[in-house]
């Protein structure tokens, strides 16, 4: 591993830090969201009802981002890899928004615990009662812990700041396209399928970091990923919901309503339906993967300098 490389990890870690000491740039600075905007203008100029027209829109934004981070890197080089882990992860907002729905519910506000749990989730929140708004705020809590913590972290790793703005592009494009509506089926369908390919290592090392930090669950976690997860409609989202719900001693699955369908989730766990306290226990166990994660990422770059050791 070259010197580069081996303080890769540091960087990372770096970015991941200062999420969590800074969390998310406000919107109109934030290079996502600007990122985002670009590509809805962009869209009806690509749109099209065919699978075709939506690999070049996939494949358009998913190469701007990647050459922007090469061009930081070539300027900047580790700089470049610390900027754009921070800007990719959201780890504290996730976490506050799941707390906000937690406190809603805490101080019998429901009507806000839906609107709360709307910012998580894509399903339709409005008439979800107590257990519906608790089942949701976990299962995002657990989805994105890979979309918001973990895919950024192996990606920068992997490949510095082109790969994770690459791998921000990918998740952006799917939250916007990737849905299963007349509009979108066809055109959505790559950047959807790219979302499943860049998360499918992401979800599987939180499922191991999962049962890593919850020892005493361990044998529930692999069991709950191995029986139950290939029964969810996502092939990442059903290993993480899995572990999560194996490691809290719930049971997550069921009924969902969508814009225009409904899908009927297969049960991921052995317990109860998720209470109030579940959100935050969701919560606790999403930092400690974090944790986790980052110290990953200190023993490896350790590792790498020891190895450099004459």
């Amino acid at each position: 591993m070259t010197a580069t490389r081996a303080g890769r990890p540091v960087a990372v870690c770096a970015g991941l830090v200062a999420d969590r000491l800074l969390g998310e740039p406000p919107d109109p600075w934030h290079p996502v969201a600007a990122f985002g905007k670009a590509m809805e203008s962009l869209e009806p100029r690509l749109w099209a009802d065919r699978r075709q027209a939506g690999v070049a829109y996939a494949a358009l934004g998913t190469g701007a981002a990647a050459g922007l981070g090469a061009a930081l890197s070539r300027r900047t080089g580790r700089g470049a890899v610390v900027a754009a882990t921070y800007v990719s992860v959201a780890g504290r907002s996730l976490l506050e928004a799941a707390g906000d729905v937690a406190g809603a519910l805490e101080e019998g506000d429901l009507v806000r615990a839906r609107e709360q749990v709307g910012r998580l989730v894509g399903r339709e929140t409005a008439d979800l009662d107590e257990a519906g708004v608790c089942r949701a705020a976990v299962e995002s809590v657990a989805e994105n812990t890979v979309d918001a913590v973990t895919a950024p972290l192996v990606w920068a790793a992997a490949a510095g700041a082109p790969g994770v703005l690459a791998y921000r592009a990918v998740n952006t494009l799917d939250a916007m396209v990737g849905h299963h509506n007349g509009r979108y089926e066809r055109f959505g369908w790559a950047s959807a399928r790219a979302d499943d390919v860049a998360n499918w290592l992401p979800a599987r090392i939180t499922a191991a970091l999962v049962a890593a930090v919850r020892p005493r669950r361990a044998a529930a976690v692999r069991r709950a990923v191995r029986a139950q997860a290939p029964a969810h409609p996502s092939p990442n989202a059903g290993v993480v919901e899995a572990a999560f719900a194996a490691a809290l001693g719930v049971r997550l699955g069921g009924v969902n309503h969508y814009a225009g369908r409904t899908e009927t989730r297969a049960p991921l766990g052995w317990g109860p339906a998720p209470t109030t306290p579940d959100i935050r226990a969701a919560c606790r166990l999403s930092r400690d993967v974090t944790v986790a994660a980052g110290a990953t990422l200190i023993a490896t770059a350790a590792a790498a300098a020891a190895a450099r050791r004459p």
